[in-house]
């Protein structure tokens, strides 16, 4: 059993937004990734069809809503801290015939980190994502949300691995 404790729960194990205040500014990024499937004649039709669907441009409208969304994680996630994002990209490309990957990266200079928005993002540019092609196919399948790097706090995840200690960059 792990001596590791939960950091929203306070000694009598109520629920509570992490204190920050002792900790360094330092620079902080997270990089999430979400994977979408599609049936593979859908896949096929958004790629020849140039990422359009009937409800326009998919991978930009994604773009916009999944800057929207990490920016505004502390409204939807309880014990988030509203953040001054200093930089939200994203990635999107197939990397199979029927697989669509988005990466959100997410960076700040401050005293928490960004998992929680890079996570955020990722997640509600694939849900816009569904949104723009379930008229191609309800069979669209958001398969994996996960963070791949974060770095600029006490641990580093580097390829979706942990690691302890600060991270170089």
């Amino acid at each position: 059993m792990t001596s590791k404790k939960l950091s929203h729960l306070d000694a009598s194990n109520s629920p509570r937004m992490v204190d920050v205040g002792a900790k360094a500014v330092t620079a902080r990024v997270a990089v999430a990734e979400a994977v979408v499937r599609f049936p593979a004649a859908v896949a096929k039709a958004l790629r020849d069809g140039g990422l359009r669907s009937p409800k326009g441009p998919v991978i930009d409208t994604a773009v916009i809503a999944g800057t929207m969304a990490a920016k505004r994680t502390h409204e939807l996630i309880p014990f988030c801290h509203p953040l001054a994002i200093e930089r939200c990209k994203f990635a999107a490309k197939f990397t199979s015939d029927t697989e669509l990957s988005i990466r959100c990266e997410v960076a700040i200079t401050h005293k928490t980190g960004v998992e929680m928005e890079a996570l955020t993002g990722a997640s509600v540019a694939a849900l816009t994502v569904y949104d723009m092609c379930k008229a191609l196919s309800h069979e669209i399948v958001i398969a994996e949300v996960r963070l791949m790097e974060k770095s600029g706090g006490k641990r580093h995840v580097s390829g979706g691995k942990l690691a302890q200690g600060r991270a170089q960059r």
